[in-house]
């Protein structure tokens, strides 16, 4: 499975951004799929995840401010960031995942896709 995650740039605070994540698997709408952060000098964090039932999970600090959806047709999984603050600033990355466990765990994951940055000024 090959993901490739696209979409990031820089906005200022209280702007929006869509990330798209697109999957190279041909059972995508099989996999959970997640989306990450990581800031420099920090680990990277849960942000959000979609179970391949369409169930969705989010990081306390992004709830109420960001989606996540999927598209299987399109075999892409998107994550809409509304009201963005500076602390958002981060490499996002997508994840794909087939096994159990916790949606909100690196370890779930076994495919990820390289980073795309977002950068939010204040």
């Amino acid at each position: 499975v090959q993901l490739q995650a696209f979409g990031g740039g820089l906005v200022q605070a209280g702007g929006s951004l869509r990330l798209s994540c697109a999957a190279s698997a041909p059972t995508f709408s099989n996999y959970d799929m997640g989306w990450f952060r990581q800031a420099p000098g920090k680990e990277r964090e849960f942000v959000a995840a979609i179970t391949w039932t369409g169930l969705r999970s989010y990081s306390n600090s992004v709830k109420g401010r960001f989606t996540i959806s999927r598209d299987n047709a399109k075999n892409t999984v998107y994550l809409q960031m509304n009201s963005l603050k500076p602390e958002d600033t981060a490499a996002y990355y997508c994840a794909a995942g087939y096994s159990g466990g916790s949606y909100n765990t690196i370890g779930k994951y076994e495919y990820w896709g390289q980073g795309t940055q977002v950068t939010v000024s204040s």
